[in-house]
Formats: C-alpha cells, sequence, structure tokens
C-alpha cells in the first residue's frame, strides 16, 4: 500500500517560528528538508494582539489581507517585500517583523499564473498539481449574475476560502465536511460567532465541479468590478487531510487519522456559535502535547494550555473545550504534514 506520494511535504508546505528584528529587509530562511518559496505566506506576531497577515504571490508583495475581520486589502510599504526562493523577506511593520513570530507557507507556482477560461469569465490561476492547491483571482463581472469560476485544479476542491479584496466583506469558507449537501453551507473565517450557515447566495447550492466553483449574486463572493481572491485545495494521501470528527469532552479526547504527522491543523466547530478557528503547529510546539494557539477570527497574541498531540498518523485532543473537543459536538478541520505516516520506500514517520 502506498501511503503518499510525496515523501517531503516540506517542499510544499513548512511552518516556521522565527523572530523579528523591527528593521527594514529582514530576510527568513526555511529550515525545511526541501527549499520552499511561498505563495500563500500567513504570518502573526505571538506576543502581541496584532492581526494577522496574509499574502500570496498571485496579488503580489505590498499587498495584504487580515483573516480576522473584513477588512478590504491593504497596501503596506513595509510588510512582506520578497517571496524569496527557500523563505521572504519583511519590512519593519511589526505585525510581521517584532517580536516572535510564525508564518505558515504553501508552496503552488512560484508565483507564475495563467489565465483560465473554464468559467463565466476569465480567472487569473497558480496551480500546484502534486499539492492539489490553487491561487485564484477573478473579477465581478457587471451587471450582477450568478457566476462559475474556473479555479484550474482538474478536480473537484475539497475546501474553498473566499475573501472580497475591494469592499469589506465576510470570508466565505467552503469545506466538503460541512452538513451535506456542503454546496448549501458556509462557514465564516473572520468571526467565531456563527457555526456553519445556509445561504443560497454564496454557492448557489451546487458543488464545485473538476473546472469550476459556483457563486451566486453575494457581495462576499461576486461584486460587479470587485476584485476577489480564492484559494482551493484537494486531499492529497500523506500531505492534506480535510476532515471531521465528533468530540468527546475528554482529556482522552477524540483520535483523528490523518496518515501523516501533521505540522498544522486548523478546527472549527460547525455546530453551534461562539467558537473559534482553533490553529496549532509544529513549529511552535516540536513536543507533545501541542498547547500553543492562535484563534485565526481574533487579532489576540498566542494562547497556552489548549493541549492537541500531534503524532505520527494524525492528532489527538487533550483538551475539554468545546472549542476543539465538547461531547458530541462536531467539528471540521484542515490539516498538512510533516511527515507522512510512511513514505513511498517504507520509511515510517518518528514520533514526538
Amino acid at each position: 500500500m502506498a501511503y503518499t506520494n510525496i515523501d517531503d511535504p516540506s517542499a510544499y508546505f513548512q511552518a516556521l517560528a522565527y523572530t523579528g528584528n523591527s528593521g527594514n529587509g529582514h530576510a527568513i530562511t526555511n529550515d525545511g528538508n526541501s527549499d520552499l518559496q511561498p505563495d500563500l505566506l500567513w504570518i502573526k506576531n505571538r506576543d502581541v494582539g496584532y492581526s494577522h497577515a496574509l499574502y500570496d504571490s498571485t496579488r503580489g508583495t505590498g499587498k495584504v489581507l487580515r483573516p480576522n475581520g473584513t477588512n478590504t486589502e491593504a497596501s503596506p510599504t513595509n510588510g512582506v517585500n520578497v517571496f524569496g526562493t527557500n523563505g521572504f523577506s519583511v519590512g519593519s511593520a511589526a505585525d510581521v517583523n517584532e517580536d516572535t513570530l510564525v508564518a505558515w507557507q504553501w508552496h503552488a507556482n512560484a508565483g507564475s499564473t495563467s489565465s483560465n477560461t473554464d468559467g463565466d469569465l476569465t480567472s487569473t490561476v497558480q496551480f500546484n498539481s502534486t499539492a492539489g492547491f490553487s491561487i485564484v483571482t477573478y473579477t465581478g463581472k457587471s451587471p450582477i449574475e450568478p457566476l462559475d469560476v474556473g479555479h484550474g485544479m482538474g478536480e473537484v476542491p475539497d475546501v474553498i476560502i473566499v475573501k472580497n479584496r475591494s469592499s469589506s466583506r465576510l470570508w466565505a469558507v467552503y469545506h466538503k465536511e460541512t452538513t451535506a449537501p456542503a454546496a448549501k453551507r458556509y462557514i465564516q473565517l473572520n468571526t467565531s460567532t456563527y457555526g456553519e450557515q445556509t445561504n443560497s447566495t454564496l454557492w448557489r447550492n451546487e458543488a464545485p465541479t473538476t473546472t469550476v466553483f459556483k457563486t451566486g449574486e453575494n457581495a462576499s463572493v461576486n461584486q460587479p468590478n470587485e476584485n476577489l481572491v480564492a484559494y482551493c485545495w484537494k486531499e492529497r494521501q500523506g500531505f492534506s487531510k480535510f476532515g471531521k470528527y465528533v468530540g468527546n469532552g475528554s482529556t482522552n479526547g477524540t483520535f483523528v487519522y490523518t496518515g501523516f504527522k501533521p505540522a498544522w491543523i486548523m478546527c472549527r466547530r460547525i455546530d453551534g456559535g461562539g467558537n473559534s478557528w482553533d490553529m496549532h503547529d509544529s513549529a511552535r510546539d516540536p513536543f507533545n502535547p501541542s498547547g500553543r494557539t492562535f484563534y485565526a477570527n481574533t487579532d489576540g497574541a498566542e494562547l497556552t494550555g489548549n493541549n492537541v498531540d500531534l503524532l505520527s498518523n494524525g492528532f489527538k485532543q487533550r483538551d475539554t473545550s468545546a472549542n476543539r473537543n465538547g461531547s458530541g459536538n462536531t467539528y471540521i478541520y484542515m490539516a498538512f504534514a510533516e511527515n507522512p505516516f510512511v513514505t513511498s520506500t517504507g520509511v515510517p514517520a518518528t514520533a514526538r
């Protein structure tokens, strides 16, 4: 049995903890087994309550989005200024270059994009088939109409995250494991107020296909003459997993099999409001339990004591909070690998 087609996940995803110096041109070098040029770069200051900072190489340096809010795209002059061949460079902005920080990085196509005409408009796509990851930018048509947007993946995406760059709108998340049919549901990345919600004007109740994802006449995903970005993922055995689990309310919590040792997980309760997107990674916590947490929907500094074990083949909750392991509650998650459980040549992952 082949456990993976990606023996070294660090070629496509890396989590990196680093220290800022508040100076312009601070170069950050990745430390994985492979070099990684980040195409999606998500940075969070660990010590201070600065907003999350999300950059990508399609939109280019100097353009930031904030997952913890509905803000439009901003253009700071001292944020991320270089996507390097094995890391990135930052300016003096405190949210990317002060105190201690963490960067989560996904590789697509080293910034090289192509035009896609599979949908009702021409989208710009940056796609990596091996990693199952696509960055899509598009502009809404005028007058407004439901749109099919080409994603370039050649497969049905499992997760789609869309943000309107031009106006203050929510972050819309499609996840294949929300209550069926998933095309009728969405979750907001930017808030803890709601669980999964129903809205026919987002995905217009139609599932994504191998060529397009569907948008209705909702300004968060489709607004005339406004610019939008979508991040799309497809599972890859031994590298990425997008699933769900049910909590048990115990410190001997639910075990979730992923088929790899996770480098990064993000979980969200969907059957109730008031719960945050819970983020753990192996860079900040190289040993179990992994207790250092961020919430994607808040600008808060790093929290501690929210324990989960990152194991050789999945993760196990060690916390009783309804935020990640409430008894009988349902959670979705995204996970990316540090190592596959077993490589294609039969080498097993080591324990933490």
